[in-house]
């Protein structure tokens, strides 16, 4: 069995990473290791980010490890929140300030477009997509690993499923059910960080044989 760092504290997360890499592999957190400090997220984009947290880990450990990082595009929002997505509603990583301030976002948005306001974006359709960024290190080698799930966003939280900006992110395909109104199984098939973790799976299963 091999142990792989996850720089993430996030147990919706781990579980997520750990049901796609399977039995071969444990998955410890920062934490475990020692490492109980917040760790930097100063890149421009998401994979710029994911890098500099799995290097955190590698650099203070030693250990094979890997981060990721994900942002929201909204096309009505011209691709906001994007690398702000986890504080778009402030400092505190509060998913529900986040989801709040979006839905105000995209009313204003609207309304701006319905008045015919000079300068509102040229959309205003509510379709989205969630990207995901991972960066593997591997016995000292970087990796990078993407994934894109679309959808739309509702115009209101519904579900109780999921975390982050699950109630109110409509994945494609799923009959404008939100991400927290399907099951995990259903969302895992078909997310961002989940086809990111499967690019990242199969290459491991490969390194490894």
């Amino acid at each position: 069995m091999r142990t792989l760092v996850f720089a993430t504290a996030n147990p919706g997360k781990i579980r997520e990473a750990q049901e796609i890499l399977g039995a071969g592999f444990k998955l410890v957190t920062p934490a475990e290791m020692g490492i109980v400090e917040d760790i930097p997220e100063t890149g421009n984009t998401l994979q710029e980010n994911s890098l500099q947290k799995a290097e955190y880990i590698y650099d203070r450990c030693g250990c094979d490890c890997f981060a990721d990082d994900t942002g929201l595009e909204v096309d009505l929002l011209d691709g906001a929140p994007g690398v702000h997505t986890a504080r778009y509603g402030g400092n505190g990583r509060d998913f529900n300030a986040n989801m709040d301030k979006l839905l105000r976002e995209m009313q204003r948005r609207e309304e701006e477009i319905a008045a015919g306001a000079q300068g509102a974006s040229r959309t205003a359709a509510r379709t989205a997509r969630f990207r995901t960024s991972v960066t593997l290190i591997l016995d000292g080698r970087k990796y990078f690993f993407d994934g894109i799930m679309e959808g739309t966003i509702a115009r209101a939280k519904a579900g109780c499923g999921g975390f982050g900006y699950d109630p109110v992110f409509q994945p494609e395909g799923k009959g404008g059910l939100t991400a927290a109104e399907i099951t995990e199984e259903e969302k895992n098939a078909i997310s961002h960080r989940g086809k990111a973790l499967r690019a990242m799976a199969a290459f491991l299963q490969e390194y490894t044989q």
